[in-house]
């Protein structure tokens, strides 16, 4: 479908959640692994009382004095004491995903008008905010295939977008939305060069001049890649939370999820996408007891607290995924997790190989030092290739970088700073 201008106009809000939510995606899998974790720690208990448990090194003395100390208790009450342990740590869990389910947080911020259009892809003009930011300088926001682009503008007190255009810049938000009959067909050649090109077209012809151009996690990739074909477009690069060598580090698990690219294409071929459960299970596979955990800590958190509406906000955001085109997910899975083709010089988009050494505009490379999503050492390798990067380091994981406690001060403030040195 070609691109087409539209009227700025105000969006309506995302329809309200049907109470109780279905979440925490895939459901299914998470009460499996919680399951599986405490019967294996009943399972385990008798080798552990024995001294026969094997234990990783740095754990062996502990280890050992925990079996000696539980060989010398009663074991009919060490066992009674197990069970009650387990059904305590079980109720805390189920009870955190009930009140999570019926939480009555709700998102409402209205979402700015449309600048431009093409097939399910948007372009938000946040310079609707307020006067200074409409005669701020443009932005161009490009965020994941993967997850909604509205992490970026999540809830009040918890949006960069509405930060950045506070201090007088205009951002420009890429929202590829879910993949409409046209995009089942894409893979990364055409989101690049029939949605995110004239996208970005669309903000020079409102700048004036290539406008600074800023990708989140995979919308990075995507970024570097308009930045290498079309350097009229890129007047500026920051990069936040970008892969680039994919083996740098964690380098077989990066592997395994490029061994699951074909069976994964072939199994959602005639749907032509890659479910949304899917998806959400393989971020689950990286940290398989991680919504155990964390929705443990929810039901202790008083329900009307602010910290209840923010963990439910950030949920709600992460079970409001998209599915996948086909051909997106293999690309991304196979050339890129699998057979690091961006990190060894060999992605190509277009015919073009994209070698950050050949993007020379000012560049900001932040890389989240505790990032478990994109292992630092894979997104640190760009600061090293692009020829004017600067570096910024903060102590946060890859969604706490945007959302999180310490993010306006850690990473909104100097990104800020950095986008309006380059606008001057």
């Amino acid at each position: 479908m070609p691109a087409r201008s539209r009227p700025v106009h105000a969006a309506p809000p995302r329809p309200r959640p049907i109470l109780p939510r279905q979440g925490p995606r895939p459901l299914a899998l998470h009460l499996t692994s919680a399951t599986g974790a405490w019967l294996s720690s009943r399972a385990a208990s008798p080798l552990l009382r024995s001294g026969l448990l094997p234990w990783r090194p740095e754990f062996a003395l502990p280890g050992g004095m925990l079996s000696l100390a539980l060989a010398a208790a009663k074991s009919d009450g060490f066992a009674a004491a197990l069970d009650r342990e387990l059904t305590r740590r079980a109720t805390r869990f189920l009870d955190g995903v009930e009140r999570y389910r019926r939480h009555p947080y709700i998102r409402d911020l209205t979402e700015p008008p449309v600048l431009w259009q093409s097939g399910t892809t948007r372009l938000l003009d946040y310079g609707a905010i307020s006067a200074k930011a409409r005669r701020g300088a443009p932005v161009l926001i490009v965020p994941s295939l993967i997850n909604r682009a509205y992490i970026l503008d999540l809830a009040p007190g918890q949006s960069l977008l509405r930060y950045l255009a506070l201090q007088g810049l205009r951002p420009l938000l890429v929202d590829w939305g879910a993949p409409g009959a046209d995009e089942r067909r894409f893979g990364l050649d055409e989101y690049i060069l029939e949605r995110l090109e004239p996208a970005a077209a669309a903000a020079r012809a409102l700048a004036g001049a290539g406008p600074a151009v800023l990708g989140y996690c995979m919308g990075g990739l995507l970024a570097l890649a308009l930045a290498a074909r079309r350097p009229e477009l890129v007047g500026a690069l920051a990069l936040l939370a970008t892969p680039w060598r994919f083996h740098a580090e964690r380098a077989e698990q990066a592997r395994l999820l490029g061994m699951l690219a074909a069976p994964i294409a072939r199994s959602y071929q005639a749907l032509g996408e890659v479910p949304v459960d899917v998806l959400q299970a393989l971020f689950a596979a990286q940290d398989p007891l991680i919504a155990l955990r964390k929705f443990s800590r929810f039901a202790e958190m008083p329900p009307e607290s602010a910290a209840a509406a923010g963990f439910v906000a950030l949920e709600d955001w992460l079970n409001d995924g998209v599915p996948l085109a086909i051909s997106v997910a293999r690309e991304c899975l196979g050339g890129w997790y699998g057979e690091d083709l961006p990190g060894r010089g060999l992605w190509r988009v277009g015919g073009l190989p994209i070698l950050p050494r050949g993007i020379d505009v000012p560049a900001l490379v932040v890389v989240p030092a505790q990032d478990r999503i994109v292992p630092p050492a894979t997104a640190a390798a760009l600061a090293d290739e692009l020829p004017q990067a600067e570096r910024l380091t903060p102590r946060l994981g890859h969604i706490g970088m945007i959302v999180g406690r310490d993010a306006p001060a850690a990473v909104w403030a100097p990104l800020g700073a950095w986008l309006m040195r380059q606008a001057g």
